[in-house]
């Protein structure tokens, strides 16, 4: 009998599209490596990413684990440690509470050319779409080692 592939979900804040396309381009090609099913929304931003997974965890057995992606560069104000603080929080707490497998691929950074550094895949960059996906599917792996029920 063959192993069912994994099924992903990708939520991505477009908020900066071109830094958010390569982290995309990054996750997808690590799916499509892995040999991974996917699907993708988008969601206005960083911000709802974890609201986003939640309501999609509640389709339980639909997707094998959840990918965030999104940038947040530092401005003016303490808006962006609020973001990143409360995003990150709520990606975990799904995460630990409700046994989510979670690929974080949302970049916090000082300035743009730190997101694309860190967003290009191959090459040079840092390829952190493809890296949330790696660490989705090795959760996803460890989840069902232990049988836990489908997310």
């Amino acid at each position: 009998m063959a192993e069912r592939k994994p099924h992903v979900l990708l939520v991505e804040a477009p908020y900066y599209a071109h830094i958010a396309a390569l982290l995309r381009d990054g996750a997808q090609r690590a799916l499509t490596a892995a040999g991974a099913t996917f699907e993708s929304i988008e969601v206005p931003g960083a911000f709802e990413i974890p609201g986003a997974i939640g309501m999609a965890a509640t389709e339980a057995g639909r997707f094998d684990g959840f990918v965030a992606l999104g940038c947040v560069i530092r401005g003016e104000t303490s808006h962006y440690d609020h973001i990143c603080e409360s995003t990150a929080d709520w990606l975990q707490r799904l995460a630990v509470e409700h046994g989510l497998p979670i690929g974080y691929g949302i970049l916090t950074v000082e300035n743009e050319a730190q997101a694309l550094a860190r967003a290009t895949p191959g090459g040079n960059g840092r390829d952190k779409g493809g890296e949330a996906v790696r660490a989705c599917l090795a959760m996803a792996a460890i989840k069902q080692r232990f049988g836990a029920a489908g997310a």
